[in-house]
């Protein structure tokens, strides 16, 4: 006898209970037990090859369900970042966390706020050999080309998990909650120290992120890299299909023409009479250097 149907709970209790004669009746029995502790559904294929599903969140518990490896990892992140601004060596930081001085260098590596020139040539070398080879071939590879042990290879790259990341690393590469984190950091520096210098910060950050124009007209941009692994002062609008540059002549124009960080700006032109000024306005709306209308604001928070 072959069944392919679905039956409920009820429905093999009652088969199990008055089929006893039957010469599958120990599966099915077995069958009744299960579903009684499972409270699953079980497709029986005449075959005695029973599958259930299985049961979501169901699996071993963690022993210790409030530990954390990425969110320790933050933390001492965020502590080794704040002693760092206070300009402490990276000895006194680790005499203050009980840390290595080399693991506190790798923490400053992936917050984003170190920087020396052998750190930078250590993570050009290996990205640009990762783009060609796989993570522990590129390892040695860049170890090879620097003549540098791979401990100190190691102490010179990010961590490749935690909350923190440089703010170079690809949206698509890292979580949610890391993209937040960069776009709340960067909007902060720029309110707290309006330049130009952490409005370029702010770009680069929200490379990627999903805008909206004083109409309601959604847009990304992306940016190229150059001759030395730096980004290049431009921006690619995406909008639809084609794409437009966006100079950062043009934002710094616009910048300058901004009367006080944070008043309302009645429409883009108010801005200047600038090439792509449409898009500069929500991103400076964004970036808090400007207010909107309320009903503008309507429209650009619409999803």
């Amino acid at each position: 006898m072959v069944s392919n149907n679905l039956l409920s709970v009820d429905e093999y209790s009652f088969v199990a209970k008055t089929s006893c004669t039957w010469c599958w009746r120990s599966d099915l029995c077995r069958l009744k037990y299960s579903l009684t502790f499972t409270g699953m559904y079980i497709v029986y294929n005449g075959n005695k090859d029973m599958k259930k599903t299985r049961r979501p969140g169901g699996g071993r518990k963690p022993s210790k369900p409030e530990y954390s490896a990425s969110k320790n990892l933050a933390q001492q992140m965020k502590a080794a970042a704040d002693l760092y601004t206070d300009e402490m060596s990276l000895q006194a930081i680790a005499d203050a966390l009980s840390l290595n001085p080399i693991k506190v260098r790798k923490l400053l590596i992936t917050a984003g706020v170190y920087e020396s020139d052998t750190a930078k040539l250590v993570q050009q070398t290996f990205n640009t050999l990762r783009e060609t080879q796989s993570y522990s071939a590129a390892f040695t590879s860049t170890m090879s080309a620097l003549q540098l042990s791979r401990p100190s290879v190691t102490s010179y790259l990010p961590y490749k998990k935690g909350v923190y990341f440089p703010e170079e690393a690809e949206a698509a590469n890292i979580s949610a909650g890391a993209e937040r984190q960069r776009h709340y950091r960067a909007v902060v520096a720029l309110r707290k120290d309006p330049c130009e210098v952490n409005l370029w910060k702010c770009v680069v950050a929200f490379r990627g992120y999903k805008f909206k124009t004083m109409s309601g007209l959604p847009f990304t941009y992306t940016l190229k890299k150059g001759r030395g692994d730096e980004f290049t002062k431009e921006l690619w609008i995406d909008r639809r299909e084609d794409s437009k540059s966006l100079a950062w002549s043009s934002v710094l124009l616009a910048y300058h023409n901004i009367g006080k960080i944070g008043e309302v700006v009645d429409r883009p032109k108010a801005l200047g009479d600038i090439r792509g000024v449409s898009y500069i306005y929500g991103l400076f709306y964004r970036f808090g250097l400007i207010d909107v209308p309320d009903k503008a604001k309507e429209k650009m928070a619409e999803q």
